[in-house]
């Protein structure tokens, strides 16, 4: 009998909720880009297990769903949502915590037409029409930097995923298409498509955090030893990203390109360094383009900003 109630203890022991993982919901913007794809690479080779993590992990069409369903609380976490749309939600009082970088610099992005298209530059699209995804994404803000830095008279639509965008911009509906390698890493190498310009031609953002992960500090309150753990898993998923080639065979497996072609994605336009979650790069930069860009009307306080940017400590 004592046996088999010591037996049953450890049971219970096991069961225990202490002992359980933790399950993060997390809305990230854009599935398949290679700095998208650290939560699902991550869960993939085990990390985030590693660390008593699972993550629910529900894709949006741009950083603006992202901020959104962060707001409401439907989701833990956000993943890519766009910087300046953070800060200006912030200001007209949303309860969203930054607790990392998710992407430094404008490199990763470009912005293409038809390879028939009399459109070589930025400077040809007066009265043409060019994408980005959501309202509030990184993608609108560097559409919106382009207007302002060069003096565009073109009409920026929100045209969402890299895929829906093509399709609008290979029927005719969009002249200027967004994308983010590798996708349309193929269809440039057919002569489909041609390059206008890349994300760091917005020079406000070329040396800036473009991209955030973000929380609700009901959540970050309520949870935050499970969003330490969080962000552990995240860093040694990047570390893992740049260090072992096997992470090749799971992005394939992810997005259904080839192991070659996620490697040209990312040598050619994620460094490391831009996927760096310890640092918001040139925070007050990007406090002053919030204003600049209209995103909210005065720029945040000291005070403000130390309580909106929490990134959990090594």
């Amino acid at each position: 009998m004592r046996i088999l109630f010591a037996g049953l203890l450890a049971a219970l022991a096991l069961a225990s909720p202490a002992e359980a993982d933790d399950t993060l919901r997390i809305a990230v913007g854009q599935r398949g880009l290679w700095d998208t794809s650290v939560a699902e690479l991550g869960q993939r080779g085990g990390i985030f297990k590693k660390h008593g993590v699972v993550l629910d992990i529900l894709y949006t069409q741009g950083g603006g769903e992202t901020q959104q369903a962060v707001i409401s609380g439907s989701v833990e976490l956000g993943s890519s949502a766009g910087v300046l749309g953070v800060f200006g939600a912030y200001a007209k009082g949303a309860p969203l915590r930054i607790i990392g970088a998710e992407m430094t610099g404008g490199g990763d992005l470009f912005w293409y037409v038809q390879t028939a298209s009399p459109i070589r530059s930025l400077a040809d699209t007066e009265g043409k029409t060019i994408a980005y995804s959501t309202n509030g994404a990184s993608t609108h803000a560097i559409v919106n930097a382009f207007m302002r830095q060069y003096d565009l008279k073109a009409k920026p639509v929100a045209t969402g995923s890299p895929a829906a965008t093509l399709t609008q911009v290979m029927s005719g509906q969009v002249d200027v298409g967004w994308a983010g390698p590798p996708f349309g890493l193929d269809l440039i190498d057919q002569g489909k498509i041609r390059i206008i310009a890349s994300g760091n031609d917005a020079s406000a953002f070329r040396n800036q955090t473009v991209r955030l992960l973000i929380t609700n500090a009901a959540t970050l309150a309520a949870r935050r030893p499970a969003i330490e753990r969080f962000m552990a898993a995240y860093r040694e998923t990047i570390d893992w990203m740049y260090s072992d080639p096997a992470v090749f065979k799971h992005y394939s497996d992810f997005i259904g390109v080839s192991e070659a072609t996620g490697r040209r994605g990312r040598d050619g336009f994620y460094p490391k360094a831009a996927l760096n979650p310890d640092t918001i790069v040139g925070a007050d930069a990007i406090n002053a383009d919030a204003v600049a860009f209209k995103y909210m009307t005065a720029p945040l306080t000291r005070e403000q900003l130390a309580e909106l940017i929490q990134i959990p400590p090594r």
